[in-house]
């Protein structure tokens, strides 16, 4: 008796206690044997690791149904569940991870700048450091390849297009009014602080389906979605003051700042070409509120600017020029939603509203005017795996326009629209391995006033030539609603058309970045009219055309020098377009054929000083002389503008800073204008239009109070 249970203990302790042994071999899709991958069975402690020749081979005392997971680095996880008696002999072949670094990355037609970006050409202290930006974002966008120096506007112009074909986005929603309002030859910049924003991508061409109605280009800013800490910034210079607060709590977040500019100080110190009856004033403030949820962030901005001017323009026919005066109150609200719907759903959702309003006096003419914009959108997000990403929204875009001009002992005109678009996209992102990777969608569109529907493909590719390197290709259709000048008088119109080809060459190594795109755009359904500018009685139809054909380059080195980084920049452009009044085909004003950009910056650690210095150059402008039969047929003289910044640390958290644009004075020339009528010699007799003032100085003294000492104001700048 005692036999037979020591025999049945024994036998019960070896069948609970068998072992089974789970053995294979790991390679790569080529065949490779993969050494030193991770080999386990899900929730337990059975395991090992690949050797030398990538098999592997271990025992467990699991049996059934089990979970069987291979995961190296640069891999995709492998994941097998079988029962363990039939896990042996295993041949295992690992994936590619195409999230992991060094993949490919779609980025024809568009230019990065955020720390987080594997293809970052800018960083966002970039945007706030370069020499003549003036800590505009626009200002430091201006020294990329693909835009034109327009300096007496101000805004982008970004291959072939003008600045109404360019379009700006804070957290994906819409922003209707994103410069500062001013008059001709006086340039504008942008609304909104760049203390607010984490990242930027700027689109040169080729965006993606998720945007609309821009023929050229798409600017994306990103407010930061939580600050690092609680601070006060308090700025002073020569033209105006500002102060800013950040508050944070355990869940939410308040940033709030506001600035007050007026430009006496300015125009009273350097001689202006225009005569001041008020000097520019401006005062705008800014509020994002951020709160976290389980799964999701939300964030609510606002934004409110107030700006007034009066002056005198001169005018080749006018003697003693032009009275223009402009109070403008911009009012921007900004809500948005991003969150997780679990299964690897994501939603991100908001809205935008928008109120602009002019009080304008041309002369003894009083023009009011009232624009009410609103963007809704959702968005969703589907990640079906590491190599396929779907994308799909619909938005609704809804504009009202009132203008009331009252010009004496005649009639007061009227002129309103209300313009609604419907649109929906969809774009999935497709990596097929490591090196080779697609973007694939359309967006359609129905607009309510014009009675149209547009359906926009959009494509593009990328592929991974070396470690180091690649190439992509972009090819897209963009449609385009007349502008507001237009839309007040006729809505019988079609929309403008453009279509983009890219082709990219990237090179980055060793924080050194080269960077070359070659495009061609045409353009279709231009908008023509009859008189100079738009009017009531102009006819207008969409028989004008054109195209921009170009090639852009940019280099960026931040390592060859110690504490000395710089980037280069060259653009150039052919372009033609039949448009607006042109009696033909020919090069517009603002585009010319070589663009040149050069910024530098340099750490000097004795001096605790940061000095930076932007270059820019552009060739001569295409302007039309009326003494001449040939249409569009001179050119101004070539653009030079040497800038400088300087900025001394005072102590971590104060600094002194000076900013002096077109150091050397160069006499710029923007364009010409002519007499209407001809002088006794039966020519027309002309003005050169140049810069209100050859030179802009700032000097100013920057302070952060925040309980961490070790900030650096520098990087805060």
């Amino acid at each position: 008796m005692k036999l037979l249970l020591t025999f049945t203990f024994i036998f019960l302790f070896i069948a609970t206690n068998a072992q089974t042994t789970i053995s294979g071999n790991v390679t790569d899709s080529s065949g490779i044997p993969i050494p030193g991958a991770n080999v386990y069975l899900n929730e337990t402690y059975d395991g090992g690791s690949t050797g030398e020749n990538g098999s592997f081979s271990f025992t467990t005392t699991e049996t059934g149904e089990q979970t069987l997971l291979i995961s190296f680095l640069s891999f995709e996880t492998y994941t097998l569940v079988s029962d363990v008696a039939a896990m042996q002999n295993l041949k295992i072949v690992l994936r590619e991870d195409v999230n992991s670094l060094g993949s490919v990355v779609l980025n024809a037609g568009t230019f990065s700048a955020g720390d987080n970006s594997k293809t970052a050409v800018l960083t966002p202290i970039d945007i706030v450091t370069t020499a003549g930006a003036a800590g505009d974002y626009i200002g430091a966008f201006q020294t990329l390849p693909g835009t034109s120096t327009v300096a007496e506007d101000g805004r982008l112009f970004v291959r072939g297009g003008d600045a109404s074909e360019a379009n700006v986005y804070i957290d994906g929603l819409k922003v209707f009014q994103p410069f500062n309002a001013t008059t001709n030859n006086v340039p504008t910049r942008g609304r909104f602080s760049p203390f607010l924003f984490k990242g930027t991508n700027f689109s040169t061409g080729g965006y993606s389906a998720e945007y609309g109605n821009a023929l050229s280009s798409v600017l994306l800013l990103n407010t930061i979605d939580e600050p690092n800490q609680e601070k006060t910034d308090i700025s002073i210079i020569n033209v105006g003051l500002g102060i800013g607060n950040t508050q944070r709590w355990k869940k939410s977040s308040l940033s709030v700042n506001a600035f007050y500019l007026n430009l006496k100080p300015y125009q009273e110190v350097i001689s202006q070409r225009m005569k001041w009856i008020k000097p520019y004033e401006s005062l705008s403030g800014e509020a994002v509120y951020r709160h976290k949820f389980e799964n999701g962030l939300l964030k609510v901005y606002g934004g409110i600017n107030y700006t007034n001017f009066d002056l005198i323009q001169e005018d080749i026919d006018t003697p003693e020029g032009i009275n223009f005066a402009l109070k403008n109150r911009n009012l921007y609200l900004n809500t948005s939603y991003k969150g997780d719907l679990g299964n690897d759903w994501t939603i991100t959702t908001g809205a935008s509203f928008a109120n602009d309003h002019n009080d304008i006096k041309i002369v003894n003419t009083p023009i009011d005017n009232n624009e009410n914009s609103f963007h809704f959108k959702l968005k969703l997000r589907k990640r079906f795996s590491n190599r396929f990403k779907l994308n799909m929204g619909a938005e609704q875009f809804i504009t009202t326009f009132s203008e009331k001009a009252s010009i004496p002992n005649l009639d007061t005109f009227r002129s309103t629209f209300n313009n609604t678009s419907t649109a929906i996209f969809t774009e999935g992102n497709i990596f097929l391995s490591k090196k080779f990777a697609m973007q694939l969608g359309a967006r359609g569109v129905h607009n309510s006033l014009l009675s149209y529907s547009k359906i926009s493909p959009r494509a593009s590719l990328a592929y991974k030539t070396s470690s180091k390197s690649q190439i992509s290709l972009a090819y897209g259709d963009f449609y385009q609603n007349p502008q507001q000048n237009i839309l007040k008088y006729t809505s019988t119109l079609e929309p403008e058309k453009s279509s983009h080809y890219i082709f990219n060459y990237l090179y980055q190594n060793n924080k050194r970045t080269l960077r070359a795109e070659a495009y061609y755009k045409s353009y279709d359904a231009l908008i023509k009219y009859n008189t100079n500018t738009p009017e009531f009685t102009s006819l207008y139809n969409n028989n004008g055309s054109g195209y921009a054909a170009g090639l852009d380059v940019f280099w960026r080195d931040n390592s060859s020098i110690k504490n000395f980084e710089y980037w280069a920049s060259y653009s150039y452009l052919d372009t033609q377009r039949d448009y607006k009044n042109y009696p033909e085909k020919a090069t517009p004003n603002f585009a010319a054929k070589h663009n040149v950009s050069l910024v530098t910056k340099y750490w000097i650690e004795n001096w605790k000083s940061m000095i930076g210095t932007t270059y820019n150059f552009a060739s001569g402008r295409p302007y039309n002389d009326p003494n001449q039969s040939i249409f569009q047929n001179q050119k101004t003289r070539t653009y030079n503008s040497l800038n400088l910044n300087w900025a001394y640390l005072i102590s971590q958290q104060k600094i002194l800073y000076l900013s002096v644009s077109n150091v050397l004075g160069s006499n710029n020339v923007f364009n010409y204008q002519y007499s209407n009528t001809p002088n006794t010699q039966g020519n027309f007799n002309r003005r050169a239009i140049r810069p209100n003032a050859d030179r802009f100085f700032i000097i100013g003294f920057f302070w952060t109070i925040s309980d961490d000492k070790k900030d650096n104001q520098l990087d805060n700048l």
